[in-house]
């Protein structure tokens, strides 16, 4: 028979998950409402954290200015963003310039999966399908993709206009919150090793692409970095996107098994071997939590939330653990649960007791 105080704390229980569903539903609300305003501003912040190291050490070690480091920084940081344009435009052109010679190379795929699948006894509709894929306008696709890319750059003058501010702005180090530099260093180690995987993995799967001879690898490689940043479902897209350049550009389907098989090693190795092991340790984020942050993220903000979804999951989870009241919360986040029948809290680097009993 339970006593009326337990009774009283399952209920209060209760009310205090079904408020944090309904502050969820509202904050996930406003959210989606203000987007337009606050996505340019997040991005900015992600943007400001990748940047100023540079800026700090520009100011500190060389003696520069605050504006000097801050034009220094954007400068590296347009060049940067200018290097990878050449480079990804180049690629476009050698695409359009094989166009024909693609479109020719599809169709005869298509005829002979469709005849295969003819002789099988199903029927797919092969005039029909060839004349599709003949009408399909190729030239037009890409120009249409660089148009939206340039929308893209345009919404990013925003943002750089924001990363100018809080550039000119900072304050290193000057926390008086303990909140506050928890977030700050979390945030700065997190993107630290993101950002250092990310590259290697896009540089080692560019690198395999070229070196196999398929056109447009340094886009492919591109497209790898920012996948990247996508936990799970990113490093899948990543291996499948250049499939079909592959099947339509070779003769043979060896390359095409290459193109498929050697970045999905990379993927492999750096995503369930190096990856967990280090951003695990920046943010302190359980893996399921990671993929519902992934899910909630991306139903807000598209594709941009779940490139942020990590890092802005794991700056709440940091936030929970400050104050007593939302510790477990916090802990929940973490993969850490209560233990045994007391329901205490596991703390990170302390033995439970189970571990501290004698064999």
């Amino acid at each position: 028979m339970r006593s009326p105080r337990d009774l009283a704390e399952e209920q209060a229980r209760l009310i205090a998950v079904s408020l944090i569903l309904i502050a969820t539903v509202a904050v996930g609300a406003g959210l989606a409402y203000m987007r337009p305003a606050l996505v340019p501003f997040v991005l900015a912040v992600f943007v400001y954290y990748l940047v100023s190291p540079l800026a700090d050490l520009l100011e500190t070690k060389a003696r520069f200015p605050r504006w000097a480091s801050t034009v220094t920084t954007l400068l590296v940081v347009a060049g940067l963003i200018a290097l990878m344009a050449v480079l990804v435009t180049t690629s476009v052109r050698g695409l359009l310039n094989s166009a024909d010679l693609y479109q020719e190379r599809l169709l005869r795929i298509t005829r002979q999966v469709t005849e295969l699948l003819d002789r099988r006894g199903l029927e797919v509709g092969q005039d029909a399908l060839l004349e599709s894929i003949q009408a399909f306008p190729i030239s037009q696709v890409v120009p249409a993709a660089a148009g939206t890319a340039l929308t893209v750059v345009s919404n990013g003058f925003l943002v750089m206009i924001f990363v100018i501010f809080l550039l000119l702005g900072r304050q290193p180090g000057r926390f008086r919150s303990q909140v506050f530099r928890e977030i700050d260093a979390g945030i700065r180690r997190f993107l630290g090793i993101k950002l250092a995987i990310s590259a290697a993995t896009g540089v080692l799967v560019g690198a395999i692409l070229a070196l196999l001879g398929l056109e447009l690898a340094l886009v492919f490689g591109v497209l790898t970095f920012l996948l990247n940043f996508i936990p799970s479902v990113g490093s899948i897209v990543a291996v499948l996107l250049p499939l079909p350049v592959a099947l339509v550009q070779f003769e043979s389907y060896w390359p095409v098994v290459g193109v498929f098989v050697l970045p999905a090693i990379v993927q492999l190795v750096i995503g369930s071997g190096i990856d967990p092991k280090l951003t695990g340790r920046g943010l302190d984020l359980s893996p399921v939590t990671v993929l519902i942050a992934l899910v909630f993220w991306g139903l807000i903000w598209g594709v941009v939330g779940m490139l942020l979804a990590a890092p802005m999951t794991g700056i709440l989870r940091i936030v929970l653990a400050q104050f007593a009241t939302t510790r477990p919360m916090g802990e929940i986040l973490a993969g850490r649960f209560p233990q045994g029948t007391t329901g205490t809290w596991p703390v990170p680097g302390q033995a439970t007791a189970a571990e501290k009993e004698p064999a």
